[in-house]
């Protein structure tokens, strides 16, 4: 981070207040406006945060020009090649990736933070059972602080975040699975250490206690690779609201539990979820002219899910891995004749080849491959957005991490421009009558 040139704002011909130019290691400089208020009495407006940087961070950078994405400055698509998720997991927490020893001990302090409290397991009673299951997944999550009540007194002492941190990322499938399992009235799965991280979840998701579950490893790395594509995504809305939580002191399990409740939202982590809905409502895929047409209509309701991407003006990097990947697991599956995936194939095909897409850059993303690799292993629609809070986690945690430790943080308080009425005073005839 450098400073050294200026901005000079001039405000009805008075002095020109001066404003230092911040210059990043990658992206866009930033004015540094933190004084404004106090020079000259003014606030800045800019809804959805298009243009401010609320904090300064070395975990995540996009470039949504060039469709780069890189974690702790590697991209992503070396990552997918040749890590697993908790080689990324190490290394979005820690700032490298682990040597062969560091590995295997992360490895097995994970697998000891598999299990939750007997206690909490009954909780999932308390829900009916055709909850949604992101709503099961914030109050779980959420009833971790009453579990670890001591973890928001440790954010100064580094072993006590990494307990934090280990601890969250090894129960996070065990508690997706189980709000699965309960939706279907299935009996819970207890994790099974002699499995890996992603084949241990599938285990927990799709085992049955009459016979040994053996995962297939064409899946296993498909969904490993989910949970490696999703792990962070820089200030994207669901991390802003857990860095908001966690700037007031909050429990960090309590601010966890706040970004699952943003992901929920369909234009966030149920992207892929409002997808597989696209899909069904289409139907066939001799109604695909009609509906692309009505995507082009401005008048038409109708949006094309996954499709286009509010950072990335070019190819999501993730959607090209991800394509790969649903390409291999349909073939592994024997589904590539299924009339949905043959739909969601047609439709791809169009959005590469038709001038309107091509012209405005409206590309497949993460969320649409995804959604159809997940929905061929049999993940149902509505656990999608809980695949990815569990991925998203890794994140959350590592982004809270840096908050908390960061000297200049200050409890999160945006401005407002005010639109509402002016001061007035409550008519006399509204007024009681004195005793």
């Amino acid at each position: 981070m450098t400073e050294g040139r200026k901005v000079l704002l001039t405000i009805d011909g008075k002095e020109p207040v001066e404003f230092p130019i911040m210059s990043p290691v990658h992206g866009n400089d930033c004015v540094d406006v933190r004084s404004l208020t106090a020079k000259t009495g003014l606030f800045t407006y800019d809804a959805g945060f298009l243009s401010t940087a609320s904090c300064k961070s070395k975990i995540t950078f996009i470039d949504g020009d060039k469709g780069e994405l890189l974690y702790r400055g590697y991209p992503i698509e070396e990552l997918a090649e040749h890590c697993n998720f908790l080689d990324v997991a190490y290394l979005l927490k820690h700032g490298d990736l682990p040597t062969s020893e560091q590995k295997i001990d992360f490895v097995k302090i994970i697998k000891r933070h598999t299990m939750i409290h007997e206690q909490m397991a009954k909780f999932y009673q308390g829900f009916r059972r055709d909850a949604h299951p992101m709503a099961v997944m914030v109050g779980v999550v959420g009833a971790l602080s009453a579990f670890y009540h001591e973890a928001e007194e440790g954010f100064l002492d580094p072993k006590a975040r990494n307990v934090n941190f280990n601890r969250i990322v090894a129960k996070m499938p065990t508690i997706v699975a189980l709000a699965y399992r309960y939706s279907r009235g299935k009996p819970f799965m207890y994790p099974r250490n002699d499995l890996g991280y992603t084949a241990n979840f599938m285990h927990m998701m799709f085992g049955t206690p009459c016979e040994e579950y053996v995962p297939n490893p064409v899946i296993v790395h498909a969904l490993d690779t989910i949970f490696t594509l999703h792990a962070d995504h820089e200030q994207n809305a669901s991390t802003s609201t857990v860095r908001l939580a966690g700037s007031s002191g909050a429990n960090p399990y309590a601010c966890i539990s706040a970004g699952i409740g943003c992901l929920w939202g369909p234009a966030h982590g149920g992207a892929n979820e409002a997808c597989l809905k696209m899909l069904a409502e289409i139907g066939d895929v001799s109604r695909v002219p009609e509906y692309i047409k009505r995507a082009k209509d401005k008048n038409d309701s109708f949006k094309l899910m996954g499709f286009g991407h509010r950072v990335y003006k070019n190819f999501d990097p993730r959607a090209k891995i991800m394509r790969k990947i649903c390409d291999d697991v349909l073939r592994e599956l024997g589904l590539e004749n299924d009339p949905l995936f043959k739909l969601a194939k047609e439709l791809e095909r169009i959005a590469l080849e038709d001038d309107y897409f091509v012209e405005k850059k409206l590309y497949p993303n993460v969320d649409f491959y995804s959604g159809i690799v997940q929905k061929a292993i049999g993940i149902p629609t509505e656990m999608f957005t809980c695949i990815f809070a569990l991925a998203r986690t890794v994140g959350w945690m590592v982004q809270w991490e840096e908050m908390v430790m960061d000297p200049e943080y200050k409890i999160g308080r945006p401005r407002q421009v005010y639109v509402g009425e002016p001061r007035r005073g409550v008519p006399p005839t509204r007024r009681p009558e004195a005793d």
